[in-house]
């Protein structure tokens, strides 16, 4: 997939350049290191035009992604906002998926470096994984432990894992790997917060192991708002196995339902599952067709 071209714009440190004139740091840490952040955002095209769905909160977690790790993060969250809507503007994208980067300064030491840049870019993207049920095998990696890294935090070197994760099952026929957690329970998607649905209720891996995604707090939100029960518990492989129906849940990939785990294949229907529900429910709420935003 082709993310720029000669008339890509982009936001780099205050100014509008072109993405392809923005130079590489040889000897910065976030190439040797991969000591950076970053966040996944998305704008939709809806009847009231071009929203980033939840720009603020998406900034403010990248600052806070920043701070566990020490990297210097001197931009105003307001600031950010207003900018990634001119780089829209800019690239006359309605609907996109938007890459903010904060790198870091040459430094070949171990410790931080003292200089931060940030960078937004942003290209047109479908749904992550598609929009059709998908199979997703057990991956032989793990996520990394907490005690290695602040699981909360986006930062690029977590992300290794999940390459190594995605290729592996992709190689094997399936769409996307799950991971276990350090303790040896059902984590997440290489990318995507994971659900489950057991006897009409919905269960997913509680905080602590796992990337709390934004996604997965506006499902939480929305299952509220439509009375559906939501348990966050560690939950067993077994259990994985053993539920109705399952789906995952990202920036990227919006909502999208399990078919089944290795060889074994989900009982329910999806358009009958809970899932199925809250799928529709977060597409009405991005493209702002219900005021689930009032709301939640």
């Amino acid at each position: 997939m082709k993310y720029f071209d000669k008339n890509t714009w982009v936001y780099l440190d205050g100014t509008f350049v072109k993405a392809d004139s923005t130079g590489i740091d040889l000897f910065g840490q976030s190439l040797h290191y991969g000591y950076s952040a970053l966040e996944g955002i998305r704008a939709y095209n809806t009847h009231n035009g071009t929203r980033i769905f939840k720009a603020e909160q998406h900034y403010d977690r990248l600052r806070h992604s920043c701070e566990l790790v020490g990297i210097a993060f001197p931009w105003k969250t307001d600031l950010l906002v207003d900018k990634t809507y001119q780089l829209l503007d800019k690239n006359n994208l309605r609907s996109a998926y938007i890459r903010p980067l904060v790198t870091t300064g040459h430094n070949m030491y171990l410790t931080a470096s003292n200089d931060s840049s940030i960078v937004i870019s942003a290209w047109e993207w479908g749904p992550f994984l598609g929009t059709d049920l998908i199979r997703v095998t057990l991956s032989p990696y793990q996520r990394p432990n907490p005690n290695s890294l602040p699981p909360e935090a986006k930062v690029s070197g977590q992300y290794v894992a999940s390459i190594m994760a995605t290729n592996e099952a992709i190689k094997r026929g399936f769409d996307e790997a799950i991971l276990l957690d350090s303790e040896g329970y059902v984590a997440q998607a290489s990318s995507n917060n994971l659900f489950i649905e057991k006897d009409t209720t919905l269960f997913t891996p509680s905080l602590g192991h796992i990337f709390p995604g934004i996604t997965r707090q506006t499902v939480l939100e929305l299952a509220n708002v439509l009375n559906i029960d939501v348990v966050e518990k560690q939950i067993s492989l077994e259990e994985f196995k053993g539920a109705d129906s399952a789906f995952l849940s990202g920036t990227a990939t919006g909502i999208v339902g399990i078919a089944a785990i290795d060889d074994v294949v989900f009982s329910e229907e999806w358009a009958d599952t809970l899932g199925s529900t809250i799928q529709r429910a977060y597409k009405n709420l991005t493209l702002e067709k219900e005021n689930y935003e009032v709301i939640i």
